[in-house]
Order: C-alpha cells, then sequence, then structure tokens
C-alpha cells in the first residue's frame, strides 16, 4: 500500500516528470513479450502436451483457454483491486507470476497442475495488458508517449511473430517442459530489469465499476466489442489447431511446421507495422475488409490447402490481416472513448481474451468432433459474422446515426 514510510530512494513518476524512463519502457516491453510468448506457446505444443498427459489435442487446446478465461476477470478488476497500490509492485507481481506459472507447467505431473500454471499466467495476462498502456503514459513526457507506445506494441509483434516458431522448434529439441522451462527465464529477466529501472508509479483517478457500463452505453462501443469477440474467436479457432493441419493435412514435420509458423509471425508482424500510415484515413475499411479476406482465406485452405505452397501462403496471408486487428481496434477504441482510456482499454482486453476462450473452446469441440477442417470452418463463420457486422455499423451503413461512432 502507498503511505507516507514508503523508500524515498526511489522515483516517482508524474505526469509532469520531464526525464522519460525508458529503461522501465523497455522493462515492460520485455515483461510483455513474455507474456505474449508463453499465451501462445500451448499452439505449438499441443501434439506434445497431448501425448504427455495421454489427452485429446482438442483438451490440451483448452489451456489456451483457461488463461483466457482467467485474463477476462483480470483485465477488468486488477486495476480495481491493486487501485491503493504503487504499480511499481504490481508490475513486479505480474512478472514474477510470469515466471511462476511457466515453471508449473513445466513440471507439471498432471493436467489439473497444467491447468492451474495457465491459470496463473492469466492472472499476470489480463493485469498487465488492463494497465500497460496507462503505465506507459506515466514513465514519459506527453511527447514521448507515442515512442513509448511503439516500443510496447512492437515488442508484442515480435514476440507474436517468434512464439509459434521458437515453441515448435525448441519442443522438437528440447521438449514442451523445456520451453516452458525457458519462457519462465524470460518472466524472471523481466522481473530483474523492472525492478532496477521501474520508478513508483503512484495509482491515480478513480476506479469505479459502473464506469464500464457506462463506457459500454456509448453509441457503437457494444457493437465494436462484439466484433472484436468475433474476429479474435476465429482467429484463434483457427489459429490454436494450426499444428494438427499442418501435420496431418499437409504432412510437415517440426521444421516445415516451424517454417511456417515463423512466416505466419513475420506476416503478422508486417501488417501490425505497416497498416499505421492507413489507419487516419481507412479505418473502418481496414476493420471490415480484414475478417472478410481471413474468411475467404480460410475457405481455400479448407478447400485446396493441403499442399505446402497454398498452405504456406494462405496462412502467411491470414498472418499479415489478423495483424492488422489489434492495432486497428485499438485505435478505434482510443478515439471512440478518449475520455475514459483506461476503462476502455480493459474492455477491449476483456473482450480479447473472452475472445480466445471462445475461440480455443469452440474449434477444440469442433476439432475433437469433425476434425481440423471443422475449426476452420468455424473460424470462417466467425469472421463472416464480424466483417458483416463492421459494415453494416460502419459511418458508411445507411444507419450510422443510430450506430455510431463504429
Amino acid at each position: 500500500m502507498i503511505n507516507s514510510t514508503e523508500n524515498n530512494q526511489l522515483p516517482t513518476s508524474t505526469a509532469n516528470e520531464l526525464k522519460p524512463s525508458w529503461g522501465a519502457v523497455y522493462s515492460m516491453a520485455m515483461g510483455v513479450s513474455g507474456l505474449v510468448v508463453a499465451e501462445l506457446l500451448p499452439v505449438s505444443l499441443l501434439t506434445p502436451i497431448a501425448s504427455s498427459f495421454h489427452i485429446t489435442e482438442g483438451m490440451a487446446g483448452q489451456t489456451v483457454s483457461a488463461t483466457a478465461i482467467v485474463g477476462i476477470f483480470s483485465s477488468l478488476f486488477s486495476a480495481l483491486i491493486t487501485r491503493r497500490i504503487d504499480r511499481r509492485i504490481v508490475v513486479l507481481v505480474f512478472s514474477s507470476l510470469l515466471a511462476l506459472s511457466n515453471i508449473i507447467v513445466a513440471i507439471a505431473p498432471n493436467y489439473l497442475l497444467l491447468l492451474t500454471g495457465r491459470l496463473l499466467l492469466g492472472i499476470a495476462l489480463g493485469g498487465f495488458w488492463a494497465m500497460a498502456a496507462a503505465i506507459a503514459m506515466r514513465l514519459v513526457p506527453p511527447a514521448n508517449i507515442p515512442k513509448a507506445f511503439s516500443i510496447i506494441f512492437g515488442a508484442v509483434s515480435v514476440a507474436t511473430a517468434i512464439a509459434a516458431p521458437l515453441g515448435s522448434y525448441l519442443g522438437g529439441h528440447i521438449g514442451w517442459r523445456g520451453t516452458f522451462m525457458f519462457a519462465s527465464a524470460i518472466g524472471l529477466i523481466a522481473f530483474i530489469w523492472q525492478f532496477i529501472c521501474m520508478p513508483k508509479v503512484l495509482p491515480t483517478g478513480t476506479i469505479r465499476l459502473r464506469t464500464f457500463v457506462e463506457v459500454i452505453k456509448r453509441p457503437g462501443i457494444f457493437l465494436g466489442i462484439i466484433s472484436v469477440l468475433l474476429i479474435f474467436a476465429g482467429h484463434f479457432s483457427f489459429f490454436t489447431y494450426l499444428r494438427p493441419f499442418l501435420e496431418n493435412k499437409v504432412g510437415l514435420g517440426v521444421s516445415g511446421i516451424s517454417a511456417i509458423l515463423l512466416a505466419f509471425g513475420v506476416a503478422g508482424f508486417f501488417g501490425t507495422t505497416l497498416i499505421a500510415g492507413f489507419l487516419k484515413n481507412h479505418l473502418y475499411f481496414i476493420l471490415g475488409f480484414a475478417p472478410l479476406l481471413m474468411a475467404i482465406l480460410g475457405i481455400v485452405l479448407i478447400a485446396m490447402g493441403s499442399g505446402v505452397v497454398t498452405a504456406g501462403i494462405g496462412i502467411a496471408l491470414w498472418g499479415v490481416f489478423f495483424g492488422t486487428a489489434p492495432v486497428a481496434w485499438s485505435t478505434w477504441m482510443s478515439t471512440s472513448v478518449p475520455d475514459e482510456a483506461e476503462s476502455a482499454g480493459a474492455l477491449l482486453v476483456a473482450g480479447m481474451q473472452l475472445a480466445v476462450t471462445l475461440g480455443a473452446l469452440i474449434g477444440g469441440l469442433l476439432f475433437d468432433r469433425t476434425g481440423v477442417y471443422g475449426s476452420f470452418s468455424g473460424a470462417v463463420v466467425m469472421m463472416f459474422a464480424a466483417a458483416i457486422l463492421v459494415f453494416a455499423s460502419s459511418p458508411y451503413a445507411k444507419r450510422k446515426k443510430d450506430l455510431k461512432p463504429l
């Protein structure tokens, strides 16, 4: 708790501070990289995890859902529960949970303990994401905020690009347990870096549950969150079961899977990076056409994706179009609710984590009943639904006066 006896040797971060704390910003980027890598590792390790615990790959895919379920509640309630605590301490706790959760997963003797480790990761994932932007804004002067954001979100893009191929590569050489132990080291490094560089970041403002309700009631916000749910759920219904598709339908081994997953990640990074220049004038075009094009790609992969070239190109293009989603939707939310950025950000993160849960769950159920094409078909349906919703409620639709600003 924050009181008058706090250690005055640590610098206190305020909105008017002139010197940016770049070390702290980079340490947060390291932390978020570890969180993203840890969240996505099971995607490339489904087969060996399922084999170790004698479960189906659909059940193994629920390790992604478990993290996301807790992440939903953590994103909404972490700021509320810790509203009187120095954000430096909160960030350090989240990094500790990142390291601990991966250690638990690495040594888990049964499926229950495996899920426990993933639940702990969800606490860190949701809580960190909900506070990341607000904390970063107080580590640097206003003029440096865009640079701070670019560092943190750039780290997200890089981590997303390398998580799946890294997991596949390491899993083939040191096993899936060794891979999660490697991920725990990232959390430990982030903790040490943050301990050294992170200044005090005293909590500010009044955080109330009713603020979330007030934000959702604003014109267009509810529809926007539903669109986010559909897009991210569709993506994870597709992405979570890529490895079984590449193994069983395309016939690739570990090296081939790693190469395609790397291409997917790099393509996503380019999508995230290149889209920034188009958001100002073409935001709604991007919000609608990205899921539409992913739906079409899903159909192509189902119909003719058994060839290595077709699968590789289709998956890479999916990565490009999905790479635009986090940036585009974050831009939409921040411009739609500029006066309640932290609450809006928490809602967006909660929506994304709920979507991860639904996507992995629906994809897993379809996978266990109809195979990998069932998971892909579910993704196609959700992407089409998202595109229709965005186009129907965008400023170009006839009903725009009722659904503004989406």
